[in-house]
């Protein structure tokens, strides 16, 4: 096996191409966390339940009560709840949480609680309000309807008694929701209408008294142990159902959300509508020409004090159709959208929120896959919050068919972020590249919560791949291994019997275009090279964590991938990129001009995973077989790509070399470029880089989420200079780093569009760490780690790695050629510091590779340590 280069983005090898010390689930430096850690109980008697019934339609809604008497305050309440597909918990009319975290259908995790502190001396109710999706969701495949719940109580005497989920509990149909109701677009199951005069209020609370409406909940043939897939429970939508065997109730393996209220920044645009056809046309057809914007000679809103807005109804015969109020925030959040609305009975506001709004622009923001939600509005006071959560800086009202004043107040977000273990610390004194280092901490937190995603506006998928390189960024910034650990776990269940990963797992996009790509109806299946980058994943959190218990079944899946990628080998001995059938190659979307044009990356980043990730982690679980295979199995696709893409003539990969006279012009990718450095797996490697440097018009150029494999192989070839270029105009320019405090998914997003503001591509931040400071482990559980300091004219730069042993400070300040540098080693950590040869510095040299014209010192474990970096 080939040894990674010293001083290259991947100083993940050592010498030998193997890891030592890696560590169990009992020990070692990450034990990954008292979530991690909890085995889930004996959750008997509880029972799954539901309305009863024989048919379940699409985004039902069921609301469940049970009452509970109590002599004196529990000491101690504690317990799990899981639903499918949804749920939101009440105690005495007091809003609890919200659940659970998007899971694989046969591996759902169960949601613990805690509700001591909100149960009583006297009569208390537990409520739950659960939607079953039934249509695909972005986070939900599939299932089956169900709810389930289980307390232990504690009382002041020591006594314990267990309430759980049965026929005792009272179940009633909400239909304040219609059942049944349509979908709000290809991933996103939901479009909620909400009629406040159906609600049953006060059914959360004690002094409610059940209607007729209200039945005794109908128990479930499902253990408690197993999902509400595996009920018996019919299922005519899908006719699916789960095995028994294989499928499992898991408890939750991270923290639950934390939440706070975010009051909207200003009320910034009003307009007064005429509706053409009727404003229900228009949302569920857009109807073009539906409406007109007017003017009344007076403002839509005029402000009530105390942020509350009055809207006045039509006087005098005006023509007035519509109000439509547009409020924005300071940056763009994830959260439930909510706002008071004081109206008449009848009156009905859709709620439209946007990532990027244009003022002047389009006068109804419902351009981003139909984000909105209806609410009908009962006589007086209406507090009105969304089931499901939005990513969102604008928020608008349109106000129609009120018979009176409408009074608008409280409009806001109810926050959901990660309860991340550490605040983010990376500083630098330049303040266009601090408010983009902002910017990426602000997109980590909307776009990592309970799965990491692409994007929480849009699909709300789970990648590998492009999107998997937050866990950089989640590992050095945040000291989070909970959520990792997590994600291989989710995103490895995804395997199909093939062998091929369903590379958004888990989510219902991939699963539903197996069927599409089977007749040719859809253009993107299951992503190849997804799948690929996951090996990278787990090796990475190897690293991190020292945690191999948390790679274990990832690693037989990745087993599974790899002799599936054998299998389809071509002739030629090199992956195809066309007529695979259901799966496909992305690599990226924009710099390659012809499908095949991918091969060579595809092949080579293959050969890169098997040869260095693969082959690492068979060594490091202890399989001489897997290591012998994989190590062949990518040397050969290596040398397959040398010899059809390699050009001698020009000095490096040539993506379309073998149709170069077809097609007259030779194209180039910085994907490709950077793999080949990064690997070194090119005869020569001046000419990529100059490439990499100057990106000629021949070379593809990756959208965001990719563009840090440029960069990480720019820090291999010690091109700092370019790296901070980079950052300083392509990146702190972004309209969405300016506007929205947040990374956009493509180099210039359009307001008022579908496109996504906050992405997934968190370069900035793990670039400063990896390149720029030069911070990588080297040995599991970052008990080795190199440093390697490419400040250029960078100033200051103070950031802190948040590694499982400990902080590992690093501060650089100064010109270049005169910087001072302090770094603070975690005990137990042995740290290197790597720094160019002409620049003295008061410590022995130690052994061990270093880039060429560079030299390697030991830093001392468990203490600071302050150099002057000086040119001599």
């Amino acid at each position: 096996m080939g040894t990674a280069s010293a001083g290259g983005a991947w100083w993940l090898l050592n010498a030998h191409g193997t890891i030592q010390g890696a560590t169990g689930s009992a020990g070692g430096p990450a034990a990954g966390g008292e979530v991690a850690r909890r085995t889930l109980p004996d959750l008997e008697p509880a029972r799954w339940v539901w309305y009863p019934s024989e048919r379940c339609l699409s985004n039902t809604m069921v609301l469940f009560r049970r009452e509970i008497a109590m002599a004196s305050r529990p000491v101690r309440a504690s317990g799990w709840i899981l639903a499918d597909s949804r749920y939101k918990l009440f105690v005495n009319g007091q809003r609890v949480q919200f659940g659970p975290a998007p899971c694989d259908p046969r591996s759902v995790e169960i949601d613990p609680v805690e509700l001591g502190h909100l149960l009583v001396a006297g009569p208390n109710v537990i409520g739950a309000q659960v939607l079953y999706y039934g249509f695909g969701d972005g986070t939900w495949p599939a299932g089956k309807p169900g709810f389930l719940f289980r307390l232990e109580i504690e009382g002041a005497d020591g006594a314990v008694t267990t309430l759980v989920s049965d026929r005792h509990w009272q179940a009633c149909l909400a239909r304040a929701w219609r059942p049944g109701q349509y979908k709000r677009w290809y991933l996103r199951a939901l479009q909620e209408e909400f009629d406040s005069r159906l609600y049953p209020y006060g059914w959360d609370t004690p002094g409610y008294r059940p209607g007729d409406d209200w039945l005794a909940a109908m128990e479930l043939d499902c253990p408690p142990d197993r999902p509400a897939m595996c009920s018996s429970y019919p299922d005519y939508q899908f006719e699916q159902s789960g095995d028994r065997d294989i499928s499992r109730v898991l408890p939750r393996m991270v923290p639950m959300m934390r939440e706070s209220i975010v009051p909207a920044a200003k009320l910034t645009e009003q307009h007064h509508l005429r509706w053409r056809r009727t404003p229900q046309e228009y949302f569920e057809c857009m109807t073009p020409g539906a409406f007109e914007a007017f003017e009344t000679g007076r403002p839509v809103a005029t402000d009530a004090g105390g942020g509350a807005y009055r809207v006045e109804p039509p006087v005098g015969g005006e023509a007035y159709d519509g109000a439509a109020m547009t409020f924005e925030f300071a940056e763009q959040i994830v959260g439930w959208p909510r706002f008071t609305i004081e109206a008449p009975a009848g009156t009905v506001v859709e709620m439209l929120v946007h990532e990027a709004h244009e003022v002047g622009g389009p006068v109804l923001i419902n351009s981003h896959f139909h984000a909105w939600t209806r609410f009908v509005c009962r006589e007086g006071v209406n507090e009105f919050e969304t089931f499901d959560f939005e990513s969102l800086r604008w928020l608008q009202l349109h106000i129609h068919g009120a018979a009176g004043p409408v009074l608008i107040r409280d409009v806001g977000v109810r926050r959901r972020v990660f309860p991340w273990p550490h605040d983010a610390v990376v500083r630098v004194d330049e303040p266009a590249l601090q408010r983009l280092v902002d910017a990426t901490v602000n997109t980590l937190d909307n776009c990592a919560q309970e799965n990491l995603v692409d994007g929480m506006a849009r699909e709300r998928q789970q990648y590998s791949g492009d999107c998997g390189h937050q866990l950089h960024a989640i590992y050095l910034a945040r000291g989070e291994t909970r959520l990792p650990a997590r994600y291989l776990r989710t995103y490895s269940d995804g395997l199909t019997v093939e062998g091929y990963f369903l590379d958004c797992w888990p989510a219902y996009d991939r699963l539903c275009r197996v069927s599409g790509r089977m007749v040719n109806l859809a253009y993107w299946g299951p992503i190849l090279d997804h799948g690929v980058g996951f090996a990278f994943d787990c090796l990475h959190h190897l690293l991190y964590t020292g945690r191999r218990d948390d790679i274990v079944l990832p690693f037989e899946r990745l087993m599974r991938f790899a002799r599936y990628l054998e299998r389809i080998r071509g002739a030629d001995g090199l992956l195809p990129v066309e007529g695979l059938g259901v799966p496909c190659v992305w690599i990226d979307h924009l710099g390659f001009a012809r499908q095949r044009h991918k091969q060579c990356a595809f092949n080579l980043y293959a050969a890169a995973m098997l040869e260095h990730a693969m082959a690492t982690l068979c060594s490091a679980l202890g399989d001489a077989e897997g290591h012998a295979f994989v190590s062949g199995f990518g040397r050969a696709l290596r040398e397959a790509a040398i010899r059809r893409f390699w050009s001698d003539e020009h000095g490096l990969f040539v993506d379309n070399l073998p149709w170069l006279k077809e097609e007259g012009e030779i194209r180039l990718h910085d994907r490709t470029l950077a793999t080949s450095l990064l690997f070194d797996q090119a005869p020569r490697s001046e000419s990529a880089v100059r490439a990499l440097v100057e990106c000629p018009p021949q070379m593809g150029f990756s959208y965001p989420a990719n563009a840090g494999w440029r960069l990480w192989a720019l820090g291999k070839a010690g091109r700092a200079d370019v790296i901070l270029n980079d950052l300083r105009t392509r990146w702190a320019t972004m309209d969405s780093v300016r506007l929205n405090n947040t990374l956009s998914e493509d180099w210039h997003a359009k307001p008022d569009s579908g496109q996504q503001w906050s992405h997934c591509p968190v370069v900035p931040v793990y670039i400063l760490y990896m390149s720029i400071a030069g911070i990588r482990p080297t040995a599991p559980g970052f008990t080795r780690c190199d440093i390697r300091p490419q400040l250029a004219d960078l100033n200051r730069l103070e950031l802190v790695a948040r590694t499982v042993i400990g902080d590992l400070c690093f501060t650089a300040a100064g010109p270049p050629g005169d910087r001072q540098v302090a770094i603070a080693t975690p005990p137990g950590c042995e740290a290197h510091l790597i720094v160019r040869q002409g620049e003295r510095i008061d410590l022995p040299p130690a052994a061990g590779p270093a880039p060429e014209g560079h030299v390697r010192y030991l830093l001392p474990a468990g203490r600071e340590t302050r150099v002057r970096l000086k040119q001599s």
